[in-house]
């Protein structure tokens, strides 16, 4: 069975005022909470943003690091081949000059025997006349 309503129009109006002030307060309240709820996920989205930019500084700067050490260890390899270098230089220039101290000294002694010879034959020769 229908049910008749029995109230005014003006109690309607001012039900239908109360409801649209209602659901306006609900609104309002949902959109603080939803401005709550963005101010906490946006200083959780800062928080992750800042944490990233640091690994990122840690990351570029042990890139750098090691580009350093990379660096360092390659001039110290070419300094130190360098150094083996100017070494082997200077170990084959005392051979070659020990060599030639040899070479003079065995000229030497040729020609102190070639003259030993040579004196002892003039001696002969003085004797046998």
């Amino acid at each position: 069975m229908a049910q008749r309503d029995d109230s005014k129009f003006s109690n309607r109006l001012e039900d239908a005022q109360k409801a649209r002030a209602a659901m306006l307060e609900k609104a309002k309240q949902r959109a603080e909470e939803a401005r709550k709820k963005l101010e906490a996920t946006a200083g959780e989205r800062a928080a992750l943003a800042a944490a990233r930019e640091e690994r990122r500084r840690q990351k570029d700067e042990e890139t750098r690091l090691a580009a350093e050490a990379a660096e360092a260890e390659k001039k110290a390899a070419v300094e130190a081949a360098a150094r083996a270098e100017q070494e082997a230089k200077e170990e084959a220039e005392r051979a070659k000059r020990a060599e030639a101290e040899k070479l003079v000294q065995l000229l030497a002694d040729q020609k102190a025997a070639r003259d030993a010879r040579y004196a002892a034959r003039k001696e002969r020769q003085k004797k046998g006349r």
